[in-house]
């Protein structure tokens, strides 16, 4: 295989120094029909600039730099309302072709990255790598759940799942505002980190008890879906409130899933979905890990070289392990 290297003006070649197991990676490894045979994995990153296209202006080499998972051009109408997930030049790293023409991408030594001064964003020399390598996904992703549910300081919020998107999700939440933030995880181990960080930690059979003790029997403001699929959708509707809010940010990829529509109805629900943006989002997102508010290296529970990521990626399956970091 050789390595990446330039193909368009715009793009930039990324020494990698960090980079993550996502659970959108077991996801794509479930779902390998996407995934062509020899394809890199990855879609986290952070590391150095090592090589520029001509039409590059916004980086140069030797610039430490965080990717966004997926890219997009930055020009076009949707990007110029911050809606890049809808770019028509959408492609996300190392998901083959899932979400779009396939790139590979970042669990190796090189990435390449179309439209660099769009999806790289430079990171501040007091930003730990350990901790920037979440901007591109996780954090955003948690970040741009609790935004879309429109959160009121006071709130009580529910997150639907104890893995690292949920368990960030549960401190950007906090961050911004949350009364009180419920994580509803069967995980003991899960359940009691997010307790540690600030949260009520509740297993799924005693959640609609505990949500009706710190909100008087009305339900929580919103419910956060942090796992996808019809189980969290269920959960979210049998715990938010009357003109409550759902958002999910889950993966889904099931069959198609009966909407309880009279009852969304009569109580005036509302169902949104997410897609985390650094793009976007990356001046809040980076003064969350400035101003010490979100610490997202509290999911980190393994760090691994390259020869170890199969094995991380065993462990995160069988949820012996919540996060894996990779340092190059």
């Amino acid at each position: 295989m050789t390595d990446p290297a330039i193909a368009d003006p715009g793009d930039a070649v990324v020494r990698v120094r960090r980079a993550a197991v996502c659970g959108t990676d077991l996801h794509t490894v479930a779902h390998a029909e996407h995934v062509p045979r020899g394809t890199v994995l990855g879609h986290e990153f952070a590391g150095d600039v090592v090589e520029v296209g001509p039409a590059v202006t916004g980086h140069r080499v030797g610039d430490r730099v965080v990717g966004a998972d997926f890219t997009a051009c930055g020009r076009c109408w949707w990007c110029r309302r911050g809606d890049h997930w809808e770019c028509a030049d959408r492609r996300f790293f190392g998901t083959g072709a899932a979400f779009g023409p396939a790139l590979a991408g970042a669990q190796a030594e090189l990435v390449r990255v179309p439209f660099a001064d769009t999806v790289l964003r430079p990171v501040p020399a007091d930003v730990d790598l350990d901790a920037a390598v979440f901007l591109g996904d996780t954090l955003a992703t948690g970040y741009a759940a609790v935004r879309r549910c429109g959160l009121t300081p006071g709130d009580t919020v529910v997150v639907i799942g104890g893995g690292p998107v949920g368990q960030l999700t549960s401190l950007a939440a906090q961050a911004c505002g949350a009364g009180i933030v419920v994580v509803v995880e069967p995980v003991d181990e899960r359940r009691e980190l997010a307790v540690r960080q600030g949260a009520l930690g509740s297993v799924p059979d005693g959640t609609r008890q505990l949500v009706d003790e710190v909100t008087d029997g009305r339900g929580a403001d919103a419910v956060i879906d942090a796992i996808g699929g019809p189980r969290g959708l269920e959960t979210a509707f049998a715990l938010v409130r009357r003109r409550g809010t759902i958002v999910s940010v889950g993966v889904h990829a099931d069959p198609p899933w009966p909407l309880p529509v009279a009852a969304a109805f009569a109580d005036e629900l509302t169902l949104r979905f997410a897609i985390g943006d650094v793009m976007r989002d990356g001046d809040a997102l980076v003064g969350l890990l400035r101003s010490g508010a979100v610490d997202p290296t509290v999911v980190a529970s393994e760090t691994v070289g390259l020869d170890g990521v199969p094995d991380a990626y065993r462990r995160m399956a069988q949820r012996r392990t919540l996060k894996s970091l990779i340092a190059l």
